[in-house]
């Protein structure tokens, strides 16, 4: 990528209401390191992208990226936190405006299956996530964002059958699924294929889901409701 390239990644920011000319530039010289640096990990990986490019492509000094960031691994941190941040809103925008229980859970997944195909969400989260962050930073970082959005649909369809479970057998449920949904996002992102890999996690999901409407109309208590009084 060349500098005029990345450089268009600056953005322009807008003075804010309260805040001093100096501290709207170190806004705006933070934001832009977070922009190229998502850029470049997104084309080159952690690995080949170094500290002197990612200024370049800021025109900033290494100076003022030490002043926000410890270093490369603190910047990569900031680029992930922001694509989970960004995958979370897509999901909840997903979830909202729907009553129905399975056509929110229907939703909110095709939305989940869409983020794992972009580009900088495969390559940021999913690829370099794990070995860069670690993996218990990341599955804190992934459950910090996303987390959320799976215990409310697992919520939502739980609710449909008026089972009455306690909060730690929700959050089980919860958990579960968020297990499954990493390791479908993962399928789906190395697949050779991801469309037809997302059409079958899909498929898939949607047999389970199934099957929980079918106890939920028939009236059905789930056997572990007895566990959960």
């Amino acid at each position: 990528m060349s500098k005029s390239s990345v450089s268009k990644l600056v953005p322009r920011v807008p003075g804010v209401p309260g805040a001093s000319r100096r501290q709207q530039y170190s806004a705006s010289t933070k934001r832009a390191l977070v922009d190229v640096a998502e850029e470049l990990f997104t084309e080159n990986g952690y690995a080949a992208t170094s500290l002197d490019s990612i200024v370049a492509g800021a025109d900033v000094t290494k100076g003022a990226l030490y002043h926000h960031f410890s270093g490369k691994q603190a910047l990569f941190e900031a680029v992930f936190e922001r694509v989970e941040d960004d995958a979370s809103r897509a999901i909840q925008d997903a979830l909202k405006g729907h009553r129905d229980p399975w056509e929110k859970a229907t939703a909110g997944l095709r939305a989940f299956l869409t983020v794992v195909q972009e580009p900088r969400y495969r390559r940021i989260v999913i690829q370099e996530g794990p070995a860069v962050l670690g993996y218990e930073r990341y599955r804190e970082q992934e459950e910090r964002s996303t987390f959320a959005n799976v215990l409310e649909i697992v919520r939502s369809v739980l609710d449909a059958g008026e089972w009455e479970l306690d909060e730690d057998l929700q959050q089980t449920f919860a958990r579960i699924f968020f297990g499954a949904m990493s390791s479908a996002g993962e399928s789906v992102s190395s697949a050779p294929d991801p469309i037809v890999a997302a059409t079958n996690v899909e498929t898939a999901i949607s047999f389970i889901l199934a099957g929980f409407r079918a106890l939920a109309e028939s009236g059905v208590e789930l056997p572990a409701s007895e566990l959960a009084g």
